[in-house]
């Protein structure tokens, strides 16, 4: 049981760092905020107090335009598409109080290049830039049942605060335009100015001493309706008038999977394989919806592999593409609705992340 639990847990801590913004893999922007409570609390003596230290590394590359779920692939033969590499570098802390409740704090660290020939103009392809701090999570944890005796299963629910440390006005230059200085696309802004509201469950069951069940799950209310950054989108049509200032959206995050370990107490590894769906909704589950923003989600089918060692877990985990869908969005049925004619905007998102990081036990 004790291999299980430590593999869990171990795997689940990816999820603490991706959002994994996390997060969508592209132009859906979703920020690195996603859950924080997914940690290894019971590993062996992890269930008494004490301090956790978690750091990650995340990188993806978005290239394909979808409209709805309909891939645009004459982009890539047009050579019109955009391109964002996306990296992310996460820190977190976790002080466990005993075997119900623990804290986690965590924090980003986004280096970010976007591609593209529409916001330069449209005949030269130039880049734009962002790097800095992202937007800080706050989470308190709580065990339903004991850590120390539930050893068939156990559930963990968290509630906690995103706040708003990120530049969400972060500016880079541009070419063939004016002004040549103006905000980054929001796929790529360090935060989105929001003060979130973060709920989220984890759970585990295992069937045998080394085969085990999880699940994740994750939502961040974002009630801020706008944040006043500037998208531009305006100059390029004047039906897009509305989306000229950036939405602030909420996120969600749902992961599912069955775990397989290795080895004996102190040396465990451990094989995973599973699901998630993560995106951005419509409609805002607090306030409004308006303004800029590409909602979406991704389905992706998750494989894994953790090392762990008594105080240490090792991981990476490949989440790969399975169906990515760009959803009309409220200012899509506003235009829709005004000239009468179906409207949908597009977004680019990646084939696959790559996620790497540990986790060291104090």
């Amino acid at each position: 049981m004790k291999f299980t639990l430590k593999f869990f847990f171990a795997i689940a801590f990816y999820t603490v760092f991706t959002y994994t913004h996390a997060n969508a893999q592209g132009c859906v922007a979703i920020k690195s905020s996603g859950p924080l409570a997914n940690m290894e609390h019971p590993m062996q003596d992890s269930s008494s107090k004490g301090w956790q230290l978690s750091v990650s590394y995340r990188y993806f590359k978005s290239f394909r335009h979808f409209k709805g779920a309909d891939e645009q692939k004459q982009r890539l033969v047009i050579g019109n598409e955009v391109i964002n590499h996306q990296s992310t570098i996460d820190l977190g802390i976790t002080r466990i109080f005993n075997q119900y409740w623990s804290v986690s704090v965590g924090m980003p660290y986004l280096i970010n290049t976007r591609s593209s020939l529409y916001e330069h103009g449209g005949k030269e392809r130039h880049s734009s830039y962002s790097h800095g701090i992202g937007d800080m999570r706050i989470v308190a944890n709580r065990w339903l049942f004991n850590s120390h005796t539930a050893s068939k299963g156990n559930i963990q629910v968290g509630l906690g605060v995103k706040l708003p440390t990120g530049d969400y006005n972060y500016q880079s230059k541009f070419f063939n335009v004016t002004p040549e200085t103006r905000p980054v696309d929001q796929s790529i802004q360090l935060g989105d100015g929001g003060v979130g509201i973060i709920a989220e469950m984890n759970g585990f069951l295992n069937f045998t001493s080394r085969f085990s069940g999880y699940t994740n799950l994750y939502y961040m209310a974002n009630p801020r309706n706008t944040n006043g950054t500037r998208t531009y989108r305006e100059v390029l049509s004047a039906s897009l008038a509305n989306e000229a200032i950036s939405s602030v959206p909420d996120q969600y995050l749902a992961r599912i999977g069955v775990n397989y370990t290795f080895g004996g107490a102190l040396n465990a590894l451990t094989l995973s394989a599973g699901g998630r769906i993560e995106g951005i909704p419509v409609h805002d589950l607090i306030g409004k919806s308006n303004a800029f923003r590409r909602p979406g989600y991704i389905i992706s089918a998750e494989p894994s592999i953790n090392y762990s060692l008594k105080r240490i877990n090792i991981f990476a985990n490949v989440p790969i593409a399975l169906k990515r869908d760009r959803t009309q969005s409220v200012t899509d049925k506003e235009n829709s609705i005004r000239t009468g004619t179906y409207v949908i905007g597009d977004a680019a998102f990646a084939d696959y992340s790559i996620n790497i990081g540990a986790s060291f036990r104090f």
